[in-house]
């Protein structure tokens, strides 16, 4: 039952809960239409967790337990974010998850606040900020939001999904439009990218036609989009098996290329599972030591290597520290830094809900250490590329210039920064590109 195995999921605690779904799919033996039905559960759960909170601080009259909150979730997000499933339905199957997993005492407080919720539920918009739901023809017929005009981040919380700390910076950095621009574009999941490594977009597309899958060209040559419920069909072909074609953003792709790898050269990839921007370097010719820590980041790293047929070229190495290599090994280090994802939260959701100064701390300390710690494998006239997936200066140009500011050996060469949307790239990204003086 798909309902039961999405509440399993975000019950878990899992820092990745979209990347659980097929395990759980497979272990439930859901068909493709239940499975289907589980992501987009778990998707739109988190990300349109602001909103599905503020619907049940006014619905519910008491404090729920959070394992009844997330029944209710589950149950608004049929009845407010999918189109195709009747209420009577979207209630129905909600309680009967609720009574089989948490027990039928619970079952009365679900229901009601599912059938509370459709009465307050209006097609439509109605042009009040407090009321109407962004990106849907829905409105709500009372104030659920709190007020744009006097608390704007707490409505971005409760309207947008995106965390009210979040959010007051991008309006600081871009103005409050461009803000909710891209909060709003964050609110449904991307279309998948597929890096056609041959690029041969045409013959891929034609390929991918037959499968009855629509695409599109992506800005760089190599780029083919596709709907992101195309993942089973474009993973499940021969060409994907043959690593003919892999999946990769374009703004990833472009942060590999720009360490300008060399056929002949050394390079070490930090950080380097799942592989995807390993394969960039390794296809230049150039000799990789890939490295990352724990077992199983490891195994997916060297899976994703034989597959995609450069494991001559690639050393995988278990570690969790850069100093552990000799120090002015290599022509050049990328770095591909944990970050906080701001510039991927529509793909990876949950991410949102982590960001915070504490959480944003801790990572600076990593980052700076990962830099330091790579910067002092590489040889002199050699580079270094720091690379991440956030669209925050203190992760990127902060981070690179207070590393300049200490270290006058090392001088900036070029930097590229990809802030997604509907005009633009659909992962965003930040990369760095170093050269250590000779």
């Amino acid at each position: 039952m798909p309902r039961i195995a999405a509440w399993q999921i975000l019950r878990s605690g899992s820092p990745t809960p979209l990347r659980d779904v097929d395990r759980a799919a497979e272990a439930a033996r859901l068909d493709d239409r239940d499975r289907a039905l589980l992501r987009r559960l778990v998707g739109i759960e988190l990300r349109r967790q602001g909103t599905l909170r503020a619907l049940v601080r006014h619905l519910a009259r008491r404090k729920l337990k959070p394992e009844i909150v997330t029944h209710v979730h589950l149950g608004l997000a049929q009845l407010f974010f999918l189109d195709r499933i009747p209420d009577h339905a979207a209630v129905s199957e909600t309680v009967e998850a609720t009574a089989r997993s948490i027990g039928s005492s619970k079952v009365k407080v679900v229901n009601g606040i599912l059938r509370n919720a459709i009465r307050l539920r209006r097609f439509g918009l109605s042009g009040d900020p407090m009321c109407d739901i962004p990106g849907r023809e829905v409105h709500l017929a009372e104030p659920v939001f709190r007020d744009r005009t006097t608390h704007p981040f707490l409505w971005a919380e409760d309207a947008l999904s995106i965390p009210a700390n979040l959010f007051k910076k991008w309006t600081k950095r871009f103005g409050e439009e461009r803000a909710v621009e891209l909060a709003t574009y964050f609110l449904e999941e991307p279309d998948l990218s597929l890096r056609v490594r041959d690029r041969n977009r045409d013959a891929a597309a034609a390929e991918l036609a037959a499968l009855e899958v629509e695409t599109r060209a992506g800005e760089h040559d190599s780029i083919l989009l596709c709907p992101s419920s195309a993942v089973g069909a474009a993973a499940g072909t021969e060409a994907f098996a043959q690593g003919r074609w892999t999946i990769q953003g374009e703004s990833a792709l472009r942060s590999a290329e720009l360490m300008q790898a060399q056929e002949g050269e050394r390079l070490l990839d930090l950080c380097a599972a799942p592989g995807g921007k390993t394969a960039v370097l390794a296809e230049s010719g150039a000799k990789i030591v890939a490295s990352d820590i724990g077992a199983s980041k490891l195994r997916k790293l060297r899976t994703n290597c034989q597959r995609l047929g450069i494991t001559e070229n690639v050393t995988c190495v278990r570690t969790n520290a850069a100093n552990a290599f000799v120090a002015d090994a290599f022509d050049g280090v990328f770095i591909d830094a944990p970050c906080s994802n701001s510039g991927v939260l529509g793909a990876r959701p949950s991410a949102r809900w982590r960001i915070g100064p504490a959480s944003m701390a801790e990572l600076g300390k990593l980052q700076a250490q990962l830099l330091l710690d790579g910067s002092r494998c590489v040889r002199p006239g050699g580079r270094l590329v720091w690379s991440t997936c956030s669209l925050e200066p203190e992760e990127n140009s902060i981070r690179v210039r207070n590393f300049l500011n200490d270290h006058p050996n090392w001088e900036l060469e070029e930097e590229i920064k990809s802030i997604p949307g509907s005009e633009g790239p659909i992962d965003g990204a930040w990369a760095i590109r170093l050269r250590r003086k000779a």
